[in-house]
């Protein structure tokens, strides 16, 4: 008999005495499925739901909505945490007023609490000062995501929210293919080119198969204080209309508030007041 026949023989007749684990078989047949890549979170953690917030540039407001989320579903009776995958730019901690370093134990990292019991992890709580710059290569910064989520505990959380960096590049990749993601969060501003923006952002969660859970447009107005008129000051939002386009129902509208970016700088965010993301928690609340 000739070497290839042999060798189809041999094929033959492993295939016939399949045993159903993939893992010790180098055949591609239509019962093999494609490697799972995400990773196991900490032994001692317990997370419920993994949302991440997005956007496709940077300078939107990610920080503040992934921090409104946090505070918003804490509110309606819920654990939460937030995983800063912001490494080279965290805002995280200073928003809820943050100072302490995060500690380690010898099972893992514990991470920080804001003052009513949010769980937080960002790099800016593992360095000596918080405003030593993170000059780090992108698989050094995707590695440090994946830590966060497997070396931190994060003990009860009904909500993890993933405050992500802007763009489609490593980190979103590293978070969207490791951690079991269950929808997202998309921020966008009102400049006209909002709509390319968000296009991207959409055409990246459709690739990785995650859902989107709804649009939240940042900087949306200006309400003035005496007469309450709102005045749209990149002009009119389009931002329905993009909604409409990709099969996105939910739409959230945050303006420009001077309170609101006080409550940030005094690391006061949890004493926020509005109600622009109820609808979104109630959404939430459904998965």
């Amino acid at each position: 008999m000739k070497k290839g026949g042999r060798i189809r023989k041999i094929r033959m007749k492993v295939m016939a005495e399949c045993t159903h684990d993939c893992s010790s078989c180098g055949e591609s047949c239509a019962e093999r499925k494609p490697e799972s890549l995400i990773e196991k979170p900490h032994e001692m953690s317990n997370v419920k739901k993994v949302i991440a917030v997005v956007s496709g540039k940077g300078g939107v407001g990610k920080s503040l909505v992934t921090a409104l989320m946090a505070v918003t579903m804490q509110r309606e009776g819920y654990t939460t945490g937030i995983l800063d995958a912001d490494i080279t730019g965290p805002s995280v901690p200073k928003m809820f007023g943050i100072t302490e370093r995060a500690e380690g134990t010898d099972n893992g990292i514990l991470p920080c609490k804001s003052k009513l019991g949010t769980d937080i992890m960002s790099i800016n709580l593992l360095l000596p000062n918080e405003t030593d710059p993170v000059v780090w290569r992108g698989p050094i910064i995707a590695g440090t995501v994946k830590q966060f989520w497997t070396e931190v505990i994060w003990a009860d959380e009904d909500y993890l929210f993933v405050d992500m960096p802007p763009g489609t590049g490593d980190v979103p990749l590293t978070v969207f293919q490791s951690l079991p993601i269950d929808g997202i969060i998309i921020v966008a501003s009102p400049q006209e080119l909002v709509g390319m923006i968000v296009e991207k952002a959409v055409k990246m969660a459709e690739m990785m198969n995650i859902p989107i859970f709804g649009i939240v447009e940042n900087m949306s107005y200006f309400e003035c204080p005496n007469c309450k008129e709102k005045h749209y000051i990149y002009g009119d939002s389009h931002i329905d209309e993009i909604a409409a386009t990709y099969g996105i129902k939910n739409v959230a509208k945050i303006p420009m508030n001077s309170k609101l970016a006080g409550a940030c700088d005094k690391g006061m965010i949890e004493l926020f007041e509005g109600d622009w993301l109820n609808e979104f928690a109630q959404e939430l609340k459904k998965i």
